[in-house]
């Protein structure tokens, strides 16, 4: 389309915007959406994106800053050409179509992608310079958080009869427990979402800025292993035989002396894989319920799955007799729910 031509159903501040940036006469193409509210569009031809999210100025803000932030670190993250925070736009590099998902989906080498992906997390990971930047802490309160979505939005699902309060206030008891010994743990700046949908192959970047990096405003100082957790063990897809312990050993190979020995490592990743899992269960039925997103309940059969081997990988043995005693039935739920509109 052309954007002289359609300016006038354009909201007065993406056409200033635009026009600001010499770009009124670029052509506009929508991108699919994903779980967060912000949208983009393609400025064709251009090598930009035009970002919108007028609804979450926090969120904005982190993305703009931990973008300029990853670059710093030899990363690659969008570069920021122009921001606007009162009306929420901001244009953006494009990284262009090569996402993971729509490179293993064509046969794309999943090792060489995954290796990379590691390589890169090692880089977030040994950087002096990597939590210098302002993001909140990954502490106990925000962990306890996402453990309650499995009670207020998974729980109402397959035992509408139980008493949401009482059932969330030992869960989290027994959580708080187990999640103890992450306060021990180095503190490394976690993306949050390090996932196949969020990380693109840029082919002409040199070693680990080849690996695009998206979608991390939500980023945290906490415990490294969660990037690992949401790498290896993804709601979107099962990794090929032995890839998710071939990519463990690289990246313990490698790994700084600070996160500790390959034990204290390999058992954040369980733990944090268990927390991971309990709060996608509950995430992805809120974003059915609440923000009209079905999608996401295909991933529910395997999540299901993966929650359970985490928590026995973990040995949160408690978690799974409390859930077995409260909630008959939790194994099944997520084969259950997939099918849920």
């Amino acid at each position: 389309m052309n954007m002289a031509a359609t300016l006038p159903r354009l909201a007065p501040p993406v056409a200033v915007f635009l026009a600001r940036h010499g770009l009124s006469d670029a052509g506009l193409e929508p991108l699919p959406s994903d779980a967060s509210p912000r949208s983009y569009c393609r400025l064709t031809g251009e090598g930009r994106l035009l970002m919108e999210d007028r609804t979450d100025p926090v969120g904005y803000a982190a993305f703009i800053r931990l973008a300029r932030h990853l670059n710093s670190l030899g990363l690659s993250a969008p570069r920021v050409y122009g921001s606007d925070p009162a009306v929420g736009l901001a244009l953006i590099e494009d990284f262009g179509v090569d996402t993971y998902g729509k490179l293993l989906a064509q046969g794309h080498d999943e090792t060489a992608l995954y290796q990379l992906a590691i390589d890169a997390l090692l880089r977030l990971h040994s950087h002096p310079q990597a939590c210098a930047v302002t993001v909140p802490d990954y502490d106990m309160d925000m962990l306890l958080e996402e453990i309650s979505r499995f009670s207020h939005w998974l729980v109402p699902e397959i035992a509408a009869e139980l008493d949401t309060g009482e059932f969330d206030a030992g869960f989290r008891a027994i959580w708080k427990r187990a999640l103890a010994p992450l306060s021990e743990a180095p503190r490394a700046l976690v993306l949050r979402d390090f996932h196949i949908n969020n990380l693109m192959l840029l082919e002409d970047r040199p070693g680990v800025a080849a690996c695009g990096l998206l979608d991390f405003q939500d980023g945290v100082v906490g415990a490294a292993e969660y990037d690992l957790a949401s790498l290896l063990q993804d709601a979107r897809r099962d990794l090929a035989p032995g890839l998710e312990q071939a990519m463990l050993e690289r990246y313990l190979d490698a790994a700084p002396a600070i996160c500790g020995t390959r034990d204290d490592i390999l058992q954040r990743y369980h733990l944090l894989c268990a927390q991971r899992h309990t709060r996608l269960m509950g995430q992805f039925i809120r974003l059915m319920r609440r923000d009209g997103k079905p999608g996401y309940l295909a991933f529910m059969p395997r999540v299901a799955i993966q929650m359970q081997k985490a928590l026995t990988a973990a040995g949160l043995t408690g978690i799974a007799d409390y859930l077995d005693a409260k909630l008959p039935g939790w194994r099944d739920a997520g084969r259950m729910l997939a099918t849920l509109s």
